[in-house]
């Protein structure tokens, strides 16, 4: 039986060639090939029983006769739900959980800056400028309504470390019958998305890339906001409307947003998001933290042994739903 690691691309996201070696060493019974680029991924897909992998192209996915199993080092799995693969009998695994506390702090992080002006406060240190009539109006977290949309393990994580520093929680979840979890005190299904937009001091996107979901904050849905609130992405950027965003961030329709992911990555040079002053971009690093491949390595070896035990995986993706 053969593994294939294959997670490359942006030099961030690229996992080092001694974790494949860690994994031929805990398997020595399974051959554990590693593919740092297209063209070796293309040569070792096609006898691979088990894909480390963040992505395989259609056609590539259509050579590898022998696949059973993909595990994502991300949460978020869309691009691998093409129709060939969503009808196939190849197991999907996914990642969520692992960035969820990174996740939570840097939206914390985030929203504190905004709220406290941090990033005007920069911008006039840059400046030489004691600007202390400018960067007085601040806010405080304790007491704001922070709305989160996708209550999975990133957006409850989010939930609880929000409440545990006094602010009140709104959430929508697909399934609001479930059991409300004990940091959320309003809960509300997708139709409901206008109430929690409302409500909401700060707005966050935290729900998988789906047919639903796409395209699901726009110029319509930034109105509803309240003038004074702010919108922070760490989902998917095809969530939201990116020309539109950035047209009412620029009306003044929100305060403002913090933004680590984008409808294409990396973000055009010329998008005006990057000269908007109530605007703080993040290249999608919220989910990053200083032992990540090691997380996702240890999270990955368990559901290996599970494989070969016949027992069920971790984190086993509904395709059809989209995680």
């Amino acid at each position: 039986m053969k593994i294939l690691v294959a997670i490359y691309g942006n030099p961030a996201w690229t996992i080092p060639a001694t974790y494949a070696e860690a994994l031929g060493e805990r398997f020595p019974e399974l051959t554990v090939a590693y593919a740092p680029d297209d063209a070796a991924l293309g040569r070792e897909i096609v006898d691979t029983d088990i894909g480390f992998l963040g992505r395989l192209k259609p056609e590539l996915f259509a050579t590898a006769r022998r696949l059973r199993w993909i595990h994502s080092p991300a949460a978020g799995v869309g691009g691998l739900l093409y129709p060939q693969m969503v009808q196939s009998p190849v197991i999907l695994t996914n990642s969520r959980g692992i960035h969820a506390v990174g996740i939570a702090e840097h939206v914390i992080g985030v929203t504190l800056m905004l709220f406290r002006r941090f990033h005007m406060a920069m911008r006039r240190q840059f400046e030489h400028r004691f600007a202390t009539d400018e960067l007085s109006v601040v806010r405080t977290l304790r007491g704001q309504r922070i709305g989160i949309v996708g209550l999975g393990a990133i957006g409850g994580t989010i939930a609880e470390t929000a409440a545990g520093l006094g602010m009140h929680v709104s959430a929508i979840r697909r399934n609001p019958g479930r059991p409300r979890p004990a940091a959320v005190d309003r809960l509300y299904p997708p139709a409901d998305l206008p109430d929690l937009l409302r409500e909401s001091d700060v707005v966050v996107m935290a729900a998988p890339l789906t047919a639903e979901t796409r395209g699901l904050i726009g110029a319509r849905e930034l109105r509803l906001m309240k003038r004074d609130a702010l919108l922070v992405n760490v989902a998917r950027g095809k969530l939201v409307k990116e020309d539109e965003l950035a047209r009412e961030l620029a009306a003044g329709t929100i305060a403002g947003a913090a933004l680590d992911v984008f409808e294409h990555e990396p973000l055009d040079p010329a998008s005006p998001l990057w000269d908007l002053p109530n605007v703080i971009i993040t290249p999608h690093t919220s989910g990053f933290r200083g032992d990540y491949w090691d997380a996702v390595t240890d999270l990955f070896t368990e559901n290996v042994r599970r494989f070969l035990r016949g027992d069920p995986l971790m984190n086993i993706v509904d395709k059809r739903a989209g995680y």
